[in-house]
């Protein structure tokens, strides 16, 4: 009856991806600031995890953070990270993050390094990490080429 209670009382649940060095080290942050055991910890990267409970393809997990609201309801992106700090007590810091520039500003942010974070954290393979390159026109003796 007890683990159904405290099993309850967690106020957000976060799919992270263990094998991300990055990540690692925010989730070992958050576990020791969250006295209060309100946020659950979900790695996707062990051999266990299956995203269709969560109801979410794996590649779109990898994609970006997602996390999951007692009610079931799935939140992405910056809005994940303002739930698990509000979760472990920085309420005020996260009012400045809904503030509409900074709410813009993080969001863009969050998206180039959710789009890059593969490459970041040195754990590219060639279908992950190969992006096409745009051909930029090339001048030689006069005339432009594309390459």
């Amino acid at each position: 009856m007890q683990a159904a209670a405290q099993e309850k009382h967690w106020a957000i649940e976060v799919f992270f991806d263990g094998a991300c060095p990055l990540c690692t080290r925010e989730v070992a942050l958050l576990r020791r600031l969250d006295r209060l055991d309100r946020i659950r910890f979900t790695d996707i990267a062990t051999p266990d995890f299956d995203s269709s409970e969560v109801g979410v393809d794996f590649a779109t997990l990898m994609a970006g953070i997602h996390g999951r609201l007692p009610g079931g309801e799935l939140v992405t992106g910056v809005e994940v990270f303002r739930r698990l700090y509000a979760a472990v007590g920085f309420e005020r810091l996260v009012a400045l993050s809904r503030l509409p520039l900074l709410a813009r500003l993080l969001d863009a942010a969050y998206a180039v390094f959710a789009r890059y974070r593969l490459r970041l954290t040195g754990r590219c393979d060639h279908e992950v990490c190969d992006f096409p390159r745009k051909t930029r026109p090339r001048r030689e003796a006069g005339t432009f080429q594309q390459t």
